[in-house]
């Protein structure tokens, strides 16, 4: 947000936009061919692509025509009071959003597993002992194919070491930008952005080594998919996290934002910070339970 204008008394509205229709419709786009494309209709995986391309163009051209009126001084600190409170539910709808997965793991393996294994069950699954994974005796008796489950060492350990620095990169820039440091700011921007990749990138290697090496697919039992929705939607959420970082780190080497004015990346950083609690608890529960 532009800092010459922080204390204009009036609350800016913009015009009818077009964008959100937009939108809407390049989603609705996206989401159709990815049904096709799941059912084998030969069409689909190309509209999926067309609409979700669309779809990045919408965003490009609407985040733009919003970062320009904040640079153009239209923006005053209502408008950044505004902001703050809409990317706060935001992260709370992101937070319920991660508790549902989080509690159908819980509700898997607490309550369904020792329900189906004790003794008033053993004719619905005479031979099923409740042992989470598919570990221990009774485990050749699951419909899934045998698979091996995923432990906490090494590439889920050196993860978590990544996105703790990434965190503290991320506050050290954070801190240089409050002191109108430019130079520090964009070198611990880049820092966090490129210890995101490397996460994603140990991420794309560990699912590549569940598939091959250990046979652990989504289709692997209540195990295999609540351990792909939640390592799969965190690290989506990073892939979102360190793009958003990447535009920041953008602007302020074209020289937005100033040190007292700075939403933007505010926001962003609260949205990194909490992909970084996401993955501690996830580590824990998912890698180490």
């Amino acid at each position: 947000m532009s800092s010459h204008n922080a204390n204009a008394p009036y609350y800016f509205v913009p015009n009818p936009s077009k964008w959100p229709v937009l939108a809407g419709a390049a989603l609705l786009v996206t989401m159709a061919g990815a049904s096709a494309w799941v059912n084998d209709i030969s069409w689909g995986q190309y509209v999926n692509y067309a609409g979700l391309a669309a779809f990045l163009v919408v965003l490009y051209k609407w985040f733009g025509e919003a970062i320009a009126e904040s640079e153009g001084g239209k923006y005053s600190k209502r408008i950044d009071v505004s902001y703050r409170w809409s990317m706060s539910w935001f992260i709370f709808s992101e937070v319920m959003f991660f508790a549902a997965f989080f509690g159908a793991l819980f509700y898997a393996r607490s309550v369904s597993m020792p329900w189906l294994a004790d003794l008033d069950h053993k004719l619905l699954w005479p031979d099923f002992s409740g042992h989470w994974g598919g570990v221990g005796p009774g485990a050749a008796a699951s419909p899934v194919e045998p698979f091996t489950t995923m432990g906490p060492f090494w590439i889920p350990t050196i993860n978590t070491m990544l996105l703790l620095a990434s965190g503290v990169t991320l506050t050290i820039s954070h801190h240089a930008l409050r002191e109108n440091k430019r130079g520090p700011t964009a070198f611990w921007l880049a820092a966090t952005v490129l210890l995101g990749a490397v996460f994603m990138g140990f991420q794309a290697y560990e699912y590549m080594h569940a598939y091959s090496d250990l046979n652990l697919k989504l289709t692997s039992g209540i195990y295999g998919s609540t351990f792909y929705l939640l390592t799969g939607f965190h690290g989506f959420h990073v892939t979102l996290g360190a793009i958003m970082l990447a535009v920041v780190l953008y602007r302020v080497m074209k020289g937005h934002f100033t040190a007292d004015q700075h939403f933007g990346f505010e926001g962003a950083a609260w949205y990194w910070h909490f992909v970084d609690v996401v993955w501690l608890g996830l580590y824990v529960v998912v890698y180490w339970m």
